[in-house]
Protein backbone atom coordinates (compact mmCIF):
# COMPACT_ATOMS: atom_id res chain seq x y z
CA UNK A 1 0.00 0.00 0.00
CA UNK A 2 1.46 3.49 -1.14
CA UNK A 3 0.80 6.31 1.44
CA UNK A 4 -1.05 9.83 0.13
CA UNK A 5 0.54 12.56 0.12
CA UNK A 6 -0.77 13.71 3.48
CA UNK A 7 0.32 10.62 5.03
CA UNK A 8 3.98 10.92 3.86
CA UNK A 9 3.27 14.54 5.33
CA UNK A 10 2.13 13.07 8.61
CA UNK A 11 4.99 10.59 8.92
CA UNK A 12 7.20 14.17 8.30
CA UNK A 13 5.44 15.99 10.68
CA UNK A 14 5.69 13.46 13.43
CA UNK A 15 9.74 12.46 12.26
CA UNK A 16 10.51 16.31 12.94
CA UNK A 17 8.43 16.39 16.48
CA UNK A 18 10.41 13.14 17.95
CA UNK A 19 13.77 14.46 16.76
CA UNK A 20 13.47 17.93 17.78
CA UNK A 21 14.87 18.31 21.19
CA UNK A 22 13.65 22.09 21.74
CA UNK A 23 10.08 21.40 20.63
CA UNK A 24 8.48 20.38 24.14
CA UNK A 25 5.01 19.85 22.61
CA UNK A 26 4.13 16.48 22.02
CA UNK A 27 0.66 16.94 20.60
CA UNK A 28 -0.54 16.74 17.52
CA UNK A 29 -3.60 16.74 15.94
CA UNK A 30 -4.74 15.83 12.50
CA UNK A 31 -7.99 17.00 10.87
CA UNK A 32 -8.91 14.83 7.89
CA UNK A 33 -11.98 14.48 5.80
CA UNK A 34 -14.27 11.62 5.96
CA UNK A 35 -12.35 8.91 3.83
CA UNK A 36 -9.12 10.33 3.87
CA UNK A 37 -7.35 7.16 5.55
CA UNK A 38 -6.80 8.42 9.28
CA UNK A 39 -6.36 4.85 10.32
CA UNK A 40 -4.11 3.92 7.80
CA UNK A 41 -2.15 7.03 7.65
CA UNK A 42 -1.87 7.15 11.59
CA UNK A 43 -0.65 3.02 11.76
CA UNK A 44 2.11 3.79 8.33
CA UNK A 45 3.54 6.44 10.63
CA UNK A 46 3.81 4.72 13.97
CA UNK A 47 5.43 1.91 11.70
CA UNK A 48 7.93 4.23 9.72
CA UNK A 49 8.95 5.50 13.30
CA UNK A 50 9.16 1.96 14.74
CA UNK A 51 11.35 1.09 12.33
CA UNK A 52 13.68 4.43 12.53
CA UNK A 53 13.68 3.42 16.29
CA UNK A 54 12.16 6.46 17.54
CA UNK A 55 9.42 4.72 19.03
CA UNK A 56 8.90 0.70 20.17
CA UNK A 57 4.77 0.41 20.92
CA UNK A 58 1.34 2.40 20.47
CA UNK A 59 -2.06 2.65 22.03
CA UNK A 60 -5.10 3.82 20.22
CA UNK A 61 -8.01 4.93 22.44
CA UNK A 62 -11.49 4.33 20.25
CA UNK A 63 -15.22 5.78 21.17
CA UNK A 64 -16.91 2.77 19.54
CA UNK A 65 -15.80 -1.05 19.76
CA UNK A 66 -17.30 -0.94 15.99
CA UNK A 67 -14.33 1.39 15.09
CA UNK A 68 -12.11 -1.17 17.18
CA UNK A 69 -12.93 -3.48 14.54
CA UNK A 70 -10.89 -1.69 11.86
CA UNK A 71 -8.33 -0.32 13.99
CA UNK A 72 -8.08 -4.05 14.19
CA UNK A 73 -8.08 -4.88 10.51
CA UNK A 74 -6.02 -2.03 9.20
CA UNK A 75 -3.12 -2.76 11.98
CA UNK A 76 -3.09 -6.67 10.37
CA UNK A 77 -2.52 -5.37 6.51
CA UNK A 78 0.15 -3.72 8.08
CA UNK A 79 1.86 -6.78 9.90
CA UNK A 80 1.25 -4.73 13.22
CA UNK A 81 -0.46 -6.57 16.02
CA UNK A 82 -2.53 -4.93 18.15
CA UNK A 83 -3.88 -6.72 21.02
CA UNK A 84 -7.30 -5.33 23.42
CA UNK A 85 -6.28 -4.62 26.72
CA UNK A 86 -7.48 -7.62 28.48
CA UNK A 87 -4.68 -9.13 26.42
CA UNK A 88 -2.01 -7.45 27.85
CA UNK A 89 1.28 -9.03 28.34
CA UNK A 90 4.13 -7.57 30.38
CA UNK A 91 6.37 -9.35 27.08
CA UNK A 92 6.53 -6.18 25.01
CA UNK A 93 8.22 -8.11 22.29
CA UNK A 94 4.88 -9.72 21.79
CA UNK A 95 2.69 -7.09 20.50
CA UNK A 96 3.24 -3.27 18.69
CA UNK A 97 -0.04 -1.61 19.93
CA UNK A 98 -2.59 -1.60 22.31
CA UNK A 99 -6.50 -1.21 21.88
CA UNK A 100 -9.23 0.41 24.18
CA UNK A 101 -12.23 2.31 24.04
CA UNK A 102 -12.50 6.18 25.88
CA UNK A 103 -15.21 4.18 28.01
CA UNK A 104 -12.94 1.57 28.82
CA UNK A 105 -9.83 2.85 29.77
CA UNK A 106 -12.28 5.18 32.32
CA UNK A 107 -13.47 2.10 33.80
CA UNK A 108 -9.93 0.66 34.08
CA UNK A 109 -7.30 3.62 34.96
CA UNK A 110 -5.18 2.05 37.12
CA UNK A 111 -4.70 -1.19 35.88
CA UNK A 112 -3.66 1.01 32.78
CA UNK A 113 -1.43 3.23 34.37
CA UNK A 114 0.37 0.30 35.67
CA UNK A 115 0.91 -1.06 32.20
CA UNK A 116 1.62 1.93 30.19
CA UNK A 117 4.42 2.32 32.52
CA UNK A 118 6.79 -0.45 30.79
CA UNK A 119 6.29 0.80 27.23
CA UNK A 120 7.80 4.56 29.03
CA UNK A 121 11.06 3.73 28.33
CA UNK A 122 10.98 2.88 24.60
CA UNK A 123 9.05 5.40 23.97
CA UNK A 124 5.36 4.96 23.09
CA UNK A 125 2.38 6.95 20.93
CA UNK A 126 -0.80 7.51 22.13
CA UNK A 127 -3.57 7.45 19.49
CA UNK A 128 -6.81 9.61 20.21
CA UNK A 129 -9.61 8.55 17.47
CA UNK A 130 -12.12 11.18 16.81
CA UNK A 131 -10.12 13.60 19.30
CA UNK A 132 -13.24 15.72 19.20
CA UNK A 133 -14.83 13.40 22.07
CA UNK A 134 -11.87 14.99 24.47
CA UNK A 135 -13.25 17.57 25.87
CA UNK A 136 -12.16 19.07 29.01
CA UNK A 137 -13.80 21.86 31.10
CA UNK A 138 -11.86 23.36 34.09
CA UNK A 139 -15.51 24.12 35.52
CA UNK A 140 -16.92 20.86 35.35
CA UNK A 141 -13.91 18.00 35.24
CA UNK A 142 -16.17 15.26 36.45
CA UNK A 143 -18.37 15.66 33.78
CA UNK A 144 -15.66 15.27 31.01
CA UNK A 145 -14.07 11.76 32.08
CA UNK A 146 -13.03 10.46 28.61
CA UNK A 147 -10.67 13.42 28.09
CA UNK A 148 -9.40 13.39 31.88
CA UNK A 149 -8.53 10.27 31.85
CA UNK A 150 -6.87 10.50 28.44
CA UNK A 151 -4.70 13.56 29.80
CA UNK A 152 -3.71 11.13 32.89
CA UNK A 153 -3.03 7.46 30.78
CA UNK A 154 -0.40 9.82 28.19
CA UNK A 155 1.49 12.32 29.99
CA UNK A 156 4.30 9.65 29.95
CA UNK A 157 3.60 8.69 25.94
CA UNK A 158 6.83 10.18 23.45
CA UNK A 159 3.93 11.92 21.27
CA UNK A 160 0.13 12.05 21.71
CA UNK A 161 -1.82 12.11 17.66
CA UNK A 162 -5.36 13.33 17.77
CA UNK A 163 -7.37 12.27 14.57
CA UNK A 164 -10.47 14.16 13.62
CA UNK A 165 -12.96 14.84 10.60
CA UNK A 166 -14.62 16.59 13.01
CA UNK A 167 -12.82 20.06 14.06
CA UNK A 168 -15.20 20.92 16.53
CA UNK A 169 -17.60 20.37 19.39
CA UNK A 170 -21.06 21.28 20.14
CA UNK A 171 -21.03 22.14 23.46
CA UNK A 172 -17.71 24.59 22.72
CA UNK A 173 -15.17 22.89 24.86
CA UNK A 174 -11.28 22.29 24.29
CA UNK A 175 -9.56 19.41 22.54
CA UNK A 176 -7.50 18.05 25.68
CA UNK A 177 -4.32 17.49 22.60
CA UNK A 178 -4.18 20.43 20.58
CA UNK A 179 -2.13 23.65 19.60
CA UNK A 180 -4.65 26.69 20.81
CA UNK A 181 -3.71 30.10 18.95
CA UNK A 182 -5.53 33.48 19.83
CA UNK A 183 -6.94 35.14 17.13
CA UNK A 184 -8.32 38.89 17.16
CA UNK A 185 -11.65 39.97 14.99
CA UNK A 186 -13.90 42.88 14.56
CA UNK A 187 -16.19 41.00 17.85
CA UNK A 188 -13.02 40.49 19.70
CA UNK A 189 -10.62 38.27 20.73
CA UNK A 190 -11.02 34.43 20.78
CA UNK A 191 -9.00 30.97 21.46
CA UNK A 192 -8.74 28.64 18.67
CA UNK A 193 -7.94 24.88 17.87
CA UNK A 194 -5.11 25.27 15.06
CA UNK A 195 -4.36 21.82 13.80
CA UNK A 196 -0.92 20.33 12.96
CA UNK A 197 -2.58 19.31 9.45
CA UNK A 198 -5.61 20.03 7.70
CA UNK A 199 -6.99 18.05 4.55
CA UNK A 200 -10.01 19.12 3.40
CA UNK A 201 -12.90 17.29 1.70
CA UNK A 202 -12.87 19.21 -1.38
CA UNK A 203 -9.00 18.50 -1.57
CA UNK A 204 -9.60 14.91 -1.02
CA UNK A 205 -12.65 15.13 -3.94
CA UNK A 206 -10.15 16.69 -6.27
CA UNK A 207 -7.89 13.99 -5.80
CA UNK A 208 -10.31 10.99 -6.41
CA UNK A 209 -10.10 9.74 -2.51
CA UNK A 210 -13.57 10.28 -2.13
CA UNK A 211 -16.86 10.99 -3.59
CA UNK A 212 -18.15 14.38 -4.78
CA UNK A 213 -21.84 14.84 -3.10
CA UNK A 214 -25.39 16.38 -5.02
CA UNK A 215 -27.79 17.29 -2.34
CA UNK A 216 -31.44 16.87 -3.63
CA UNK A 217 -33.53 18.90 -0.78
CA UNK A 218 -37.12 18.44 -1.06
CA UNK A 219 -38.97 21.51 -0.49
CA UNK A 220 -43.01 22.03 0.51
CA UNK A 221 -45.64 23.93 2.38
CA UNK A 222 -46.63 22.59 6.39
CA UNK A 223 -49.92 23.27 7.45
CA UNK A 224 -49.67 24.89 11.26
CA UNK A 225 -53.59 25.27 11.88
CA UNK A 226 -56.11 23.59 13.90
CA UNK A 227 -58.26 20.99 12.02
CA UNK A 228 -61.56 22.52 11.17
CA UNK A 229 -60.31 26.39 11.54
CA UNK A 230 -61.17 28.70 8.92
CA UNK A 231 -57.95 30.37 8.09
CA UNK A 232 -54.85 28.25 7.17
CA UNK A 233 -50.89 28.80 8.27
CA UNK A 234 -49.18 27.72 5.98
CA UNK A 235 -45.19 27.72 6.01
CA UNK A 236 -42.60 26.75 3.18
CA UNK A 237 -40.11 24.67 4.55
CA UNK A 238 -36.92 26.30 2.36
CA UNK A 239 -38.23 30.10 3.08
CA UNK A 240 -39.09 29.43 7.02
CA UNK A 241 -36.66 31.35 8.93
CA UNK A 242 -38.95 31.89 12.08
CA UNK A 243 -37.30 29.56 14.73
CA UNK A 244 -40.52 27.74 16.10
CA UNK A 245 -41.93 27.39 13.15
CA UNK A 246 -39.00 25.83 11.16
CA UNK A 247 -38.32 23.15 13.63
CA UNK A 248 -41.58 22.26 13.43
CA UNK A 249 -41.75 22.20 9.96
CA UNK A 250 -38.45 19.85 10.37
CA UNK A 251 -40.86 17.48 12.75
CA UNK A 252 -43.90 16.87 10.62
CA UNK A 253 -42.15 16.67 7.48
CA UNK A 254 -40.08 13.76 8.32
CA UNK A 255 -43.54 11.86 9.51
CA UNK A 256 -44.71 9.17 7.52
CA UNK A 257 -47.61 9.44 5.82
CA UNK A 258 -49.26 8.59 2.48
CA UNK A 259 -47.15 9.12 -0.70
CA UNK A 260 -47.79 12.54 -1.16
CA UNK A 261 -46.09 13.20 2.12
CA UNK A 262 -43.00 15.38 2.09
CA UNK A 263 -41.11 12.06 3.33
CA UNK A 264 -42.55 9.50 1.28
CA UNK A 265 -41.49 11.68 -1.64
CA UNK A 266 -38.16 12.09 -0.75
CA UNK A 267 -37.76 7.98 0.03
CA UNK A 268 -39.65 7.68 -3.45
CA UNK A 269 -36.86 9.88 -4.83
CA UNK A 270 -33.98 8.52 -3.20
CA UNK A 271 -35.02 4.63 -4.42
CA UNK A 272 -35.47 5.93 -7.91
CA UNK A 273 -31.88 7.20 -7.41
CA UNK A 274 -30.33 4.40 -5.56
CA UNK A 275 -31.90 1.75 -9.08
CA UNK A 276 -30.51 4.13 -11.47
CA UNK A 277 -26.83 3.87 -9.43
CA UNK A 278 -27.36 0.66 -8.99
CA UNK A 279 -27.06 0.14 -13.12
CA UNK A 280 -23.56 0.70 -12.81
CA UNK A 281 -22.45 0.15 -9.26
CA UNK A 282 -24.40 -3.25 -9.16
CA UNK A 283 -23.99 -3.58 -4.92
CA UNK A 284 -24.66 0.09 -4.53
CA UNK A 285 -26.75 0.86 -1.26
CA UNK A 286 -28.75 3.44 0.66
CA UNK A 287 -28.77 4.54 4.14
CA UNK A 288 -31.59 5.78 6.16
CA UNK A 289 -31.07 8.07 9.07
CA UNK A 290 -34.10 8.38 11.19
CA UNK A 291 -35.00 10.59 14.01
CA UNK A 292 -36.18 7.32 16.75
CA UNK A 293 -36.38 3.91 16.91
CA UNK A 294 -39.65 4.01 16.37
CA UNK A 295 -39.47 5.85 13.35
CA UNK A 296 -36.75 3.91 11.78
CA UNK A 297 -39.51 0.81 12.08
CA UNK A 298 -41.78 2.59 10.02
CA UNK A 299 -38.93 3.44 7.45
CA UNK A 300 -38.14 0.04 7.24
CA UNK A 301 -41.77 -1.12 7.18
CA UNK A 302 -42.22 1.24 4.43
CA UNK A 303 -39.15 0.33 2.26
CA UNK A 304 -39.98 -3.40 2.63
CA UNK A 305 -43.54 -3.14 1.52
CA UNK A 306 -42.57 -1.56 -1.61
CA UNK A 307 -39.92 -4.92 -2.12
CA UNK A 308 -37.08 -3.42 -1.01
CA UNK A 309 -33.98 -5.65 1.04
CA UNK A 310 -33.50 -3.54 4.75
CA UNK A 311 -30.81 -3.59 7.11
CA UNK A 312 -32.10 -2.15 10.33
CA UNK A 313 -29.97 -1.46 13.17
CA UNK A 314 -30.46 0.02 16.86
CA UNK A 315 -28.95 0.71 19.76
CA UNK A 316 -30.93 -1.72 21.66
CA UNK A 317 -29.98 -4.71 19.33
CA UNK A 318 -27.13 -6.72 21.12
CA UNK A 319 -25.56 -7.66 17.49
CA UNK A 320 -25.63 -4.20 16.26
CA UNK A 321 -21.92 -3.22 15.93
CA UNK A 322 -21.48 -6.96 13.77
CA UNK A 323 -24.45 -5.70 11.56
CA UNK A 324 -23.07 -3.18 10.95
CA UNK A 325 -19.58 -4.05 10.25
CA UNK A 326 -21.12 -7.06 7.76
CA UNK A 327 -23.40 -4.25 5.70
CA UNK A 328 -20.38 -4.10 3.46
CA UNK A 329 -20.70 -7.56 2.51
CA UNK A 330 -24.83 -7.66 2.32
CA UNK A 331 -27.32 -8.24 -0.38
CA UNK A 332 -29.54 -5.75 1.62
CA UNK A 333 -29.92 -2.03 -0.62
CA UNK A 334 -30.98 -0.38 2.25
CA UNK A 335 -29.29 0.22 6.13
CA UNK A 336 -32.17 2.05 8.24
CA UNK A 337 -30.73 3.39 11.64
CA UNK A 338 -31.01 6.48 14.14
CA UNK A 339 -27.16 7.26 15.58
CA UNK A 340 -25.12 4.63 14.45
CA UNK A 341 -23.87 5.42 10.95
CA UNK A 342 -21.66 7.91 11.85
CA UNK A 343 -18.32 8.99 12.57
CA UNK A 344 -16.09 5.53 12.18
CA UNK A 345 -18.49 3.81 10.13
CA UNK A 346 -17.23 2.71 6.62
CA UNK A 347 -18.84 0.88 4.51
CA UNK A 348 -18.06 2.24 0.33
CA UNK A 349 -21.04 0.85 -1.33
CA UNK A 350 -23.52 3.51 0.32
CA UNK A 351 -24.32 5.50 -2.30
CA UNK A 352 -27.38 7.55 -1.32
CA UNK A 353 -28.08 9.05 2.23
CA UNK A 354 -31.66 9.93 3.45
CA UNK A 355 -31.50 12.07 6.06
CA UNK A 356 -34.84 11.70 7.87
CA UNK A 357 -34.15 13.33 11.45
CA UNK A 358 -34.55 16.36 13.49
CA UNK A 359 -31.19 16.73 14.68
CA UNK A 360 -29.03 19.95 12.88
CA UNK A 361 -25.63 20.23 14.14
CA UNK A 362 -23.58 21.14 11.50
CA UNK A 363 -21.01 17.95 13.27
CA UNK A 364 -23.86 15.14 13.65
CA UNK A 365 -25.29 15.92 9.36
CA UNK A 366 -21.75 16.07 8.31
CA UNK A 367 -20.87 12.60 9.94
CA UNK A 368 -24.56 11.60 8.57
CA UNK A 369 -23.62 12.15 4.69
CA UNK A 370 -20.30 11.38 4.58
CA UNK A 371 -20.66 7.62 5.06
CA UNK A 372 -21.97 7.87 1.13
CA UNK A 373 -17.85 9.44 0.42
CA UNK A 374 -16.11 6.58 0.82
CA UNK A 375 -14.50 4.71 -2.42
CA UNK A 376 -13.16 1.02 -2.63
CA UNK A 377 -10.13 0.01 -3.85
CA UNK A 378 -11.62 -1.77 -6.82
CA UNK A 379 -14.09 1.21 -7.74
CA UNK A 380 -11.33 3.63 -7.83
CA UNK A 381 -9.36 1.84 -10.24
CA UNK A 382 -11.98 1.50 -12.26
CA UNK A 383 -13.69 5.12 -12.45
CA UNK A 384 -12.15 8.06 -13.36
CA UNK A 385 -11.30 11.25 -11.64
CA UNK A 386 -13.87 12.93 -11.07
CA UNK A 387 -15.40 10.18 -8.76
CA UNK A 388 -19.10 9.37 -9.67
CA UNK A 389 -21.27 11.31 -7.39
CA UNK A 390 -23.41 10.51 -4.26
CA UNK A 391 -26.15 11.70 -3.16
CA UNK A 392 -28.45 13.27 -0.54
CA UNK A 393 -31.87 13.46 -0.05
CA UNK A 394 -33.16 15.39 2.70
CA UNK A 395 -36.19 18.55 3.61
CA UNK A 396 -35.00 21.65 2.68
CA UNK A 397 -34.65 22.58 6.09
CA UNK A 398 -32.46 26.30 5.69
CA UNK A 399 -29.99 25.36 7.99
CA UNK A 400 -29.42 21.68 6.53
CA UNK A 401 -29.22 23.39 3.05
CA UNK A 402 -26.73 26.01 4.62
CA UNK A 403 -24.59 23.03 6.12
CA UNK A 404 -24.69 21.42 2.84
CA UNK A 405 -23.33 24.91 0.83
CA UNK A 406 -19.64 24.51 2.64
CA UNK A 407 -18.97 21.02 3.75
CA UNK A 408 -16.06 20.51 1.55
CA UNK A 409 -14.55 22.75 3.32
CA UNK A 410 -12.93 23.04 6.67
CA UNK A 411 -14.00 25.50 9.63
CA UNK A 412 -11.91 26.62 12.61
CA UNK A 413 -12.97 25.19 15.80
CA UNK A 414 -13.33 28.20 17.77
CA UNK A 415 -13.81 27.84 21.86
CA UNK A 416 -16.42 29.79 22.83
CA UNK A 417 -17.91 30.11 26.03
CA UNK A 418 -21.94 29.10 26.29
CA UNK A 419 -24.58 28.89 28.35
CA UNK A 420 -26.56 26.29 25.90
CA UNK A 421 -26.28 23.08 27.15
CA UNK A 422 -25.11 19.88 24.68
CA UNK A 423 -28.56 18.57 24.38
CA UNK A 424 -30.01 21.32 23.74
CA UNK A 425 -27.61 21.98 20.72
CA UNK A 426 -27.83 18.64 19.80
CA UNK A 427 -31.53 18.55 19.57
CA UNK A 428 -31.72 22.35 18.20
CA UNK A 429 -35.37 23.01 17.38
CA UNK A 430 -36.84 19.88 19.34
CA UNK A 431 -39.69 20.41 22.22
CA UNK A 432 -40.59 18.40 25.03
CA UNK A 433 -44.21 19.12 23.94
CA UNK A 434 -44.41 17.54 21.01
CA UNK A 435 -47.51 18.93 18.43
CA UNK A 436 -50.40 15.93 18.16
CA UNK A 437 -51.43 18.46 14.80
CA UNK A 438 -50.65 15.62 11.75
CA UNK A 439 -48.67 16.97 8.74
CA UNK A 440 -50.37 18.26 5.64
CA UNK A 441 -48.88 18.77 2.68
CA UNK A 442 -50.99 21.75 0.50
CA UNK A 443 -51.14 21.32 -2.94
CA UNK A 444 -49.03 18.87 -4.78
CA UNK A 445 -47.65 17.93 -1.08
CA UNK A 446 -44.08 17.66 -1.50
CA UNK A 447 -43.44 21.14 -3.80
CA UNK A 448 -40.45 21.07 -6.10
CA UNK A 449 -36.86 19.64 -4.95
CA UNK A 450 -33.94 22.04 -4.68
CA UNK A 451 -30.80 20.82 -6.12
CA UNK A 452 -26.72 21.37 -5.57
CA UNK A 453 -23.82 20.57 -6.85
CA UNK A 454 -20.83 20.84 -3.93
CA UNK A 455 -17.95 21.46 -4.51
CA UNK A 456 -17.70 23.29 -7.92
CA UNK A 457 -16.61 21.27 -11.02
CA UNK A 458 -13.10 22.43 -12.49
CA UNK A 459 -13.41 25.08 -14.66
CA UNK A 460 -12.15 22.37 -17.63
CA UNK A 461 -15.06 20.56 -17.27
CA UNK A 462 -18.10 23.36 -17.48
CA UNK A 463 -17.10 24.18 -21.75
Amino acid sequence: MLPRLWQRQLTQLLRRRITNVSDKEKDVLIHAGPGAGKTLGALMSFKKMKEEGHLSNFVVFCHRNSICTQWRKTALKLGLKLIDFDEFSSDLTSFDGILTTYQGAASKKDELIEAFSGLIEGGFLAIADEAHHLGVNPEEPEKQAWGTTFLELTLQSKLRLGLTGTPFRSDNLAFCAARKIRVRTNSGVFEQINPDLCIEPRELIANGDVRPIEFRFQDGWVEHSKPGQPDRELSLISSENRESWRARNLRRCIRLSDSSSIAMQLLIKAKLQLQKIREHHPNAAGLVISRDIQHAKAISCALKEDGESVELVHSQDSDANERLADFQMSQAKWLVSVDMCSEGFDSPRIRVVAYLTTVITRSRFLQGITRAVRMDSQRAADEPIPRDPSYVFAPADPVLINHAQDWAKSQPYQIKSSTISTSDLENFGESSHRPSLPLEAINDGAGKVIRMHTPELPAFLKK
